[in-house]
């Protein structure tokens, strides 16, 4: 049975660092499982292993069904699933085109903003959980889904992509959200460590 893992919160430091290459791949399969659970779990269409604590280059994501309006918003995630990847060491070997939409993160939950430079299409070259060499191209939302994962791996949350006044403009908007992200990473933070 896949264990819901807790999601680290903005303000958690380890959001802030470059991830570690994967290369002991044995344990993969199952933390990859456990991540993808707690993705749908939080209703995410991605997410990062520093999002779960981990500093590891690796990613679960999901490209969902489209929605045709009959299932409610709690209908399990996973019953729509077309796919589900499972992405370490991820490199993007081809960038094409521009975008930006509305993006979020499950660890500022209930934040979204538009503005985030994207690129409209991407190569992307990964190891699956078992280590083996792969090859994803993406475009439209999914391609963003997979630089927003990336840049997890890298420390950087989406609107540090935004341009500046557009950053500033959702830092201060959402200022007490943030503080109150920071509060609660830090609280985990201690309880994590008098464990």
């Amino acid at each position: 049975m896949a264990e819901i893992l807790p999601i680290r919160l903005y303000g958690d430091p380890i959001l802030k660092k470059k991830a570690q290459p994967v290369r002991d791949f044995s344990s993969l399969p199952r933390l990859a499982e456990d991540m993808l659970e707690t993705m749908f779990e939080a209703r995410g269409v991605g997410l990062a292993a520093p999002q779960v604590g981990l500093s590891q280059r690796l990613f679960v994501a999901a490209l969902y069904q489209d929605e045709d309006g009959e299932e409610g918003e709690e209908a399990p995630l996973r019953t729509r699933v077309k796919e589900v990847y499972v992405m370490a060491n991820p490199v993007i070997t081809h960038r094409e085109g521009s975008q930006s939409i509305l993006e979020g993160c499950l660890s500022l939950p209930g934040l979204y903003a538009e503005g985030a430079q994207r690129d409209l299409r991407v190569r992307v070259e990964y190891q699956n959980e078992r280590g083996e060499p792969r090859v994803l191209e993406a475009e439209g939302y999914f391609a963003v889904v997979l630089q927003h994962e990336i840049d997890h791996l890298d420390g950087i949350l989406f609107f540090q992509r935004m341009p500046l006044p557009l950053r500033q403009r959702f830092l201060e908007e959402h200022r007490e959200d943030l503080a109150l992200f920071q509060r609660r990473a830090r609280a985990f933070l201690r309880e994590a460590g008098q464990r």
